[in-house]
């Protein structure tokens, strides 16, 4: 008599900050998608300190549904650790990554796992643009990703999202990472492991309005290079170095002026100087500041995330 196989495990990690609205949908088309596949399907939902009845809409379908699981943390602390959170406790063979507003479409849920079959243990997706994403959104996007690229020690494809299957080795090795600024897109490219790139097309958010805004972008792009590279340090030291040969080019100017009396006394280009070569040191003290920062948040040995409650054993 023939063993039946083992079927295999699959949890579904979403971090949701006020999307009340989108996770009836989410869930319906989830699992309308492992209803005709051969795995067995857990969604964990980690609710990162919404006000928009979000975790109590989770924790009725928890109750009446045995595949869904809630992790609750006691403030906002951020897209990247409630990721974290959920990759922590999820225990399957294999764990797929998505956001809740719908953008990260659920039909592509299918080609990851064929994948993750045929050996990658990564399987990550890079976003096309829909084409009503406004203008302004898609350039900053394409922004972050070539400043990213060009001073950090990672590529990122265009587009390179956080919607994303990892095997549970993978997983594993993940959980070890302790530092202070999680830069997931980064850490995963950093691992190495098999893994290969799929392309989609982003679906328009469902409902509510996106969590981030030029500011948030423009903070992660930071964290993202400051994680990965000390280019930009280098970078300032270059600066100062050639800013230092360049006003010695100066002294000639200044003999010249005085021996031939044609030095024009002013103020105008005395502050012009002051104020660049003054900007330029802040930038270069702002470079090393935020590296300082970082060791000095990392010293602390804070955790990732506080769970404030939870339906995980």
């Amino acid at each position: 008599m023939q063993t039946p196989a083992i079927q295999k495990t699959v949890s579904v990690v979403v971090p949701v900050w006020n999307e009340r609205g989108n996770l009836p949908l989410l869930i319906e088309q989830v699992e309308a998608v492992f209803a005709s596949l051969p795995y067995k399907l857990s969604f964990i939902f980690v609710e990162d300190s919404s006000t928009d009845g979000t975790l109590e809409y989770i924790k009725q379908q928890a109750t009446a549904h045995n595949h869904i699981f809630y992790i609750s943390l006691t403030k906002s602390f951020g897209h990247q650790n409630a990721l974290k959170a959920g990759l922590d406790r999820a225990d399957t063979d294999a764990v797929i990554m998505m956001d809740g507003d719908l953008q990260h479409p659920p039909s592509l849920i299918p080609e990851l796992l064929a994948h993750w079959e045929k050996g990658y243990d990564i399987v990550y997706t890079i976003r096309n643009d829909h084409q009503e994403i406004p203008l302004l959104k898609k350039r900053t996007s394409n922004l972050f990703y070539d400043v990213i690229n060009n001073l950090s020690d990672i590529e990122l494809e265009q587009g390179a999202a956080d919607f994303r299957l990892m095997d549970k080795k993978v997983v594993n090795v993940f959980r070890t990472f302790t530092e202070s600024d999680i830069f997931m897109r980064g850490l995963v490219k950093w691992m190495g492991f098999p893994q290969i790139g799929i392309e989609y097309t982003s679906a328009l958010r469902y409902q509510g309005e996106s969590k981030y805004t030029l500011k948030r972008m423009l903070r992660f792009a930071l964290q993202g290079i400051t994680s990965f590279s000390t280019r930009p340090l280098y970078i300032a030291a270059y600066l100062g170095f050639f800013f230092s040969l360049f006003s010695l080019l100066y002294i000639p100017y200044i003999i010249y002026s005085y021996f031939f009396g044609t030095m024009v006394l002013g103020w105008p280009s005395v502050i012009a100087t002051i104020a660049f070569f003054g900007g330029l040191q802040l930038m270069i003290l702002g470079i090393i500041g935020m590296y300082l920062g970082k060791l000095f948040m990392q010293s602390k040995h804070r955790p990732h995330y506080i769970v404030k409650e939870s339906n995980i054993v």
